[in-house]
C-alpha cells in the first residue's frame, strides 16, 4: 500500500556515512563484499536446509527463516547506501523513505521473534529431550513463524501509520544512511508524543518480552545443564545452543548499547547492519 503523504514533503536527503571522498571507493568495495557475503552465505544456508533431509528439523526450520530475514534486513538499506556512495545522489522520495522504514522495522522485529522461537526449541531439546518430537511438532513450528510475521508486520504498521500523519518543516536532511524512524521524528514539526508512546509500548512487546522469554529459556537450560553429572553431557548441551546464544548476545547487546550510548548510534548501527546477518 502506497503511504499517503500528509506532510507536503516530496523527498528527504540521506546524509550517508561520514566517509572522506578519497575513501569512497575503498569503503564501497568493502561494504559491497560484506553485503554479498551476507546474502550468499544466508542463501546457501537456506538451500542446504531445503535440500538436506538431515536438516529438516525445527531448529533449522527457524534458522532458514532467520537467514531469509537477515538477507531482507540488509537488502532494505544497504543497496541504497551503496548507490548513494557511487552516484552522490542522496535523495529518497517520501514514499520510498516510509517504505524503507517499514520493512526495516518488520525484519528487525522478525529477528526478535525468531530468536525467541529458537530459544524455546533449545529449551525443549535440552530440558525435555524425551518429549521433543511431541512438543516441537511441524504445526507448532509453522504457527510460531506465522505468528512472528504477523506480529512484526503489525508492529511496523503501527509506527508507519502514525508517521504518515506527521508534518515535516524546514530541513529535510536525515543524519543517517537510511530512513531511521527516530531521525524522521526529529525532523517533524508536529507533536510526536503519541509516536514516542507507541515506540515505548511496542518496544516492550517486540524487544523486552522476547528477551525475557529468551533469558527464562536459557535460565532453565542452565539449571538443567548443572544437574548433568558428566562433562561430556555438559559439552553436548552447550554445543547445541552455543551459536544461538552468540547471535542473541550480539543482537541484544547492540540494542542495549544503542539505547544507553546514543553517541555511538551511527558507528554501531553500521557495524550491526553488515555483521549481524553474517
Amino acid at each position: 500500500m502506497r503511504p499517503e503523504n500528509h506532510s507536503g514533503v516530496s523527498q528527504f536527503l540521506l546524509r550517508g556515512l561520514p566517509i572522506r571522498p578519497e575513501q569512497q571507493g575503498t569503503f564501497f568495495v568493502l561494504f559491497l563484499g560484506m553485503y554479498l557475503t551476507t546474502v550468499l552465505g544466508n542463501l546457501l544456508l537456506i538451500l542446504l536446509t531445503r535440500l538436506d533431509a538431515r536438516l529438516h528439523t525445527p531448529m533449522y526450520f527457524f534458522l532458514s527463516h532467520l537467514a531469509f530475514s537477515d538477507i531482507s534486513f540488509s537488502s532494505v538499506t544497504v543497496p541504497k547506501m551503496l548507490t548513494d556512495m557511487q552516484t552522490q545522489d542522496h535523495a529518497i522520495p517520501y514514499a520510498g523513505c516510509v517504505t524503507q522504514m517499514y520493512f526495516f522495522m518488520v525484519f528487525a522485529a522478525l529477528d526478535n521473534f525468531l530468536l525467541t522461537s529458537m530459544a524455546y526449541d533449545r529449551y525443549v531439546a535440552i530440558c525435555h529431550p524425551l518429549h521433543y518430537i511431541t512438543f516441537m511438532r511441524e504445526e507448532l513450528c509453522i504457527l510460531l513463524v506465522a505468528g512472528s510475521w504477523i506480529l512484526s508486520c503489525a508492529s511496523a504498521l503501527s509506527h508507519t501509520l502514525l508517521l504518515a500523519q506527521l508534518s515535516f518543516c524546514g530541513d529535510k536532511t536525515i543524519f543517517h544512511f537510511f530512513c531511521d524512524y527516530g531521525a524522521l521524528l526529529k525532523l517533524s514539526c508536529s507533536d510526536t508524543s503519541l509516536n514516542e508512546l507507541v515506540i515505548f509500548t511496542v518496544g516492550v512487546a517486540v524487544i523486552t518480552l522476547p528477551l525475557i522469554c529468551i533469558l527464562i529459556s536459557y535460565g532453565r537450560i542452565g539449571a538443567t545443564i548443572l544437574r548433568v553429572p558428566s562433562t561430556k553431557g555438559i559439552c553436548k548441551a552447550l554445543s547445541t545452543c552455543g551459536s544461538h546464544l552468540s547471535v542473541v548476545s550480539l543482537y541484544y547487546g547492540t540494542i542495549i548499547w544503542l539505547y544507553f550510548l546514543p553517541s555511538s548510534n551511527s558507528k554501531l548501527s553500521n557495524y550491526y547492519m553488515f555483521n549481524a546477518p553474517l
